[in-house]
């Protein structure tokens, strides 16, 4: 299903800073951003190969097949000395981390997405063209990443009210199309039609407890965070092998359109109903509930309690731009 190689030997002389770079390992999601994949792939082509800096591309006909196009990828890059690259957004980016973890690879990001959450906090360049020339002199660097039951998250994971938007959002999506009305609508119909609590057992750092929510958020990502408003003391303990948990009160649904909007606007440290916490591990067994829906980076998947959420063992070693290339953090 791949490769197609761009080698040194098909492109014009190799300057001094792109001999004995390691080949990049690229690995596109033809569904995300709104630029052509087709168009995209000749930009990166073209950047790589007036760099002379080895590139192998792989094949991705449809979005069902990148997860083994980035195992593959992976262990060709580990097998080399190589980079893998994910091009596009912060879902995509998940599987590409997972993969890299795996294969205990470095991991470069080309965003393509909505948000670029990950790239906008690592400094990385959220324009594609410039992105990819950073990449050009980027250095691995370890970043803390979490688990929840094996599966990487690097911004988030979540169980309750938030992975039933996501999956509402797609319903909606595919009959109506990708328009920020359609998402807006369809955000309204889950809050007001959502009367589920979660009851959740949880064991915190070793200390156990009973929480009922209308969902459980946990964090990786200090931009994200900040974004939505939450004070600086809470912001300041992610990181460090530490995770931040946020949960509400049980709330009907005005209360919590009244939340998200506070998030929106960055002033979710003064709603009163979230409670927020910090912690190392984190063990949580959902009452009545055999199996539950987990979103993972914005990706929605099913998973079978009891949930454990920690950071993973090692870092993801994310290639960082050069302090020159570096783009500002917003």
């Amino acid at each position: 299903m791949w490769v197609e190689d761009i080698s040194p030997a098909a492109a014009p002389p190799q300057p001094p800073a792109a001999r004995g770079a390691p080949r990049l390992f690229v690995v596109a999601n033809p569904g995300s951003g709104a630029n052509d994949s087709a168009q995209t792939r000749q930009m990166l082509e073209r950047v790589f190969r007036e760099a002379g800096r080895p590139a192998a591309f792989a094949d991705v006909s449809s979005p069902a097949m990148l997860a083994r196009a980035f195992a593959l990828a992976a262990a060709q890059a580990r097998e080399e000395g190589g980079v893998l690259v994910g091009v596009g957004g912060d879902g995509t980016i998940n599987t590409a981390a997972q993969a890299a973890l795996a294969h205990r690879c470095p991991l470069g990001v080309i965003p393509q997405g909505t948000f670029n959450l990950l790239a906008r906090d690592q400094g990385i360049p959220v324009h594609a063209e410039t992105a990819a020339r950073a990449l050009l002199g980027a250095s691995p660097r370890p970043m803390q990443v979490g688990f929840i039951n094996g599966q990487v998250f690097h911004l988030n994971a979540s169980l309750g009210l938030y992975p039933q938007l996501l999956q509402d959002r797609e319903a909606f999506n595919a009959q109506f199309g990708r328009h920020p009305w359609v998402a807006a609508i369809s955000a309204l119909v889950t809050l007001f039609q959502w009367r589920r609590q979660l009851v959740l057992d949880v064991e915190l750092d070793g200390h156990r407890t009973a929480l009922t929510t209308p969902m459980l958020f946990v964090a990786n990502n200090r931009l994200q965070l900040e974004r939505i408003g939450l004070d600086e003391d809470i912001t300041a303990n992610l990181g460090a092998g530490r995770l931040v948990g946020l949960a509400s009160r049980p709330i009907g649904g005005w209360a919590m359109l009244g939340l998200l909007l506070r998030g929106a606007l960055g002033r979710l440290g003064e709603a009163g109903q979230v409670r927020s916490f910090s912690f190392q591990r984190l063990e949580v067994r959902v009452r009545g509930r055999r199996r539950v829906k987990v979103s993972t980076d914005g990706e929605v998947r099913v998973m079978i309690p009891p949930l454990s959420f920690s950071v993973a063992p090692q870092p993801l070693m994310l290639m960082v731009p050069a302090e020159a290339d570096r783009a500002p953090r917003e």
